[in-house]
């Protein structure tokens, strides 16, 4: 009888598994209406090391290491790698027959080419490129599908920095000569091949049916537009010119009440508020607290995200390992106590600060709303308003403004995102360290293994302090929110080590209008 059942249980799973298999339609096209663009297809150019211009690299070029949706490393081009005891070399071996959209073969010596470049391109790479691949000495290659990669300094990271921008592999037409930038051939090994690409417009992909990881359930196509207006994108679903489109929070209860299905992928990503710690008076730490206490977190995301959004102050999604609850409960709403620390500072008359304001629509609402909560607490906002490409302002001599609020997209390695955002020399850090212990800990969870058990805890370490001596002011998760057709997008996961989530294996259902 338990026999019977069983057969019949399996064969009705494999019935549904065939309907399913057939709902799937590969002959169409995935089309993308994005709110931010590709000024190129090089993932070494400054806009490409925005986690947030990604989707269309992803689907282009394969990684050396490949990062699972919770940020895992994991085999990518290279099937494994060793590494040496003291950290300093890593050994990769390459999977065999894999073949770029030229039709070239996969070597080590192709992949020594693009690290070569990557490093060879010094300042005029990305911020994030130049980070990723700042502790990388050398390569060399060993074998036709093997290749060493010597560190200056050792370093624990590598399989995560590999699973990144600096891991992408282009070809050798790719990388040879000077190409940068809008010379750069863009001829990867990924999933999804150009076929054309108009500059911060849209790229046209077909799918590349060569390719290594199999194609199975695979749209005909990915085309990516760069449509920056939210209402521009929802029409655009709404006409049928695209199959799934990113919208502005805003936009939910639109799109519900137009009967569209509305998806909200929580990233480790949040708005941020990046402080210049060298300035009075931000530079003392009882002005900060005060800051952290007079936001009214949970109420700016309910007037703001739509339910798209939670209050937070740190930098990582409740699904990652790093994310630690007790964080959370450290600074409550409460203004009577900012009050009294910016009393204790000596301000007791309150504060004059000024933030670096980025002029679109979406900047200026979260900023007059914050700039009218904190004016309750006595802190007194005055905007400094620049247009969104000129953030680098805040971080470069001579340093505009005293702090920043700015969406963070998230980094392959959870260590990225503190070595970037509140470390010494960091990225995102004008000048400074809020603690020496943050430091110290970076120092500590560089030189461990993704496979330590140990590293998260040194992980979240490093989170407590940064929390606790407001190196960064978090607000609030930024998702990314998605709408489609009910039932015409499947398998559209968040990816965490990104801003953008991964479309490689998105798939297009055959009801889709």
């Amino acid at each position: 009888m338990m026999k019977t059942w069983i057969v019949a249980a399996l064969v009705g799973w494999a019935a549904l598994g065939v309907a399913r298999a057939a709902e799937i339609n590969t002959n169409a096209n995935l089309i993308y209406y994005d709110a931010v663009g590709n000024e190129t297809l090089d993932p070494a150019e400054p806009q490409s090391g925005s986690s947030f211009s990604q989707e269309v690299l992803l689907a282009l070029y394969d990684t050396v290491v490949r990062l699972d949706e919770a940020g895992n490393p994991g085999p990518g081009l290279a099937e494994s790698w060793q590494t040496s005891p003291d950290l300093t070399t890593y050994t990769f071996r390459l999977r065999q027959g894999v073949k770029f959209h030229d039709g070239t073969d996969l070597t080590a010596g192709i992949v020594k080419r693009n690290i070569d470049r990557n490093m060879a391109l010094g300042t005029r790479a990305s911020g994030a490129m130049v980070d990723s691949i700042k502790a990388f000495a050398s390569v060399e290659v060993t074998g036709s599908h093997e290749f060493k990669l010597l560190l200056k300094v050792p370093s624990g990271q590598i399989p995560y920095i590999m699973g990144g921008i600096a891991g992408m592999v282009a070809s050798e037409a790719s990388v040879t000569g000077d190409g940068f930038g809008a010379s750069f051939k863009a001829v990867g090994s990924g999933p999804y091949r150009v076929k054309s690409f108009e500059s911060n417009v849209k790229t046209v992909m077909v799918r590349n049916d060569e390719y290594w990881g199999g194609i199975k359930g695979r749209p005909a196509g990915f085309e990516h537009h760069y449509v920056p207006d939210g209402r521009a994108r929802l029409n655009a679903l709404r006409s049928g010119q695209a199959t799934v489109v990113l919208i502005d929070p805003r936009q939910i209860p639109e799109a519900k009440g137009a009967g569209l299905t509305v998806q909200i992928n929580e990233k480790n990503g949040v708005w941020d508020i990046y402080v210049n710690l060298d300035r009075t008076p931000l530079k003392d730490l009882r002005v900060r607290q005060a800051f952290m206490h007079a936001v009214d977190r949970e109420a700016l995301a309910d007037a703001l995200s739509f339910g798209s959004s939670r209050p937070t102050v740190q930098f990582f999604a409740q699904t990652s390992p790093v994310y630690d609850p007790e964080l959370e409960t450290i600074y409550p709403f409460d203004q009577k106590k900012a009050k009294a620390l910016l009393a204790e500072a000596g301000y007791k008359d309150g504060v004059d600060v000024t933030q670096l304001l980025l002029n679109t629509t979406e900047y200026k609402q979260l900023g007059e709303a914050l700039q009218a909560m904190l004016a309750e607490s006595g802190i007194r906002v005055k905007f400094d308003v620049v247009d969104a490409s000129q953030f680098n302002l805040f971080r470069k001599p001579p340093y505009r403004a005293d702090y920043l609020m700015a969406r963070w997209g998230g980094r392959a390695d959870p260590l990225q995102t503190f070595q970037e955002l509140i470390a010494t020399g960091a990225t995102y850090n004008p000048i400074g360290v809020a603690s020496p212990e943050i430091d110290t800990l970076v120092a500590k969870a560089r030189a461990m293994l993704p496979s330590d058990p140990e590293r998260v805890k040194v992980l979240r370490q490093i989170g407590r302090v940064g929390v606790e001596n407001v190196a960064n002011m978090p607000l609030m998760t930024r998702s990314n929110v998605y709408a489609y057709k009910p039932g015409c997008i499947l398998g559209l996961k968040p990816f965490l080590p990104l801003g953008d989530d991964r479309f490689n294996d998105v798939q297009v259902s055959a009801g889709c209008k």
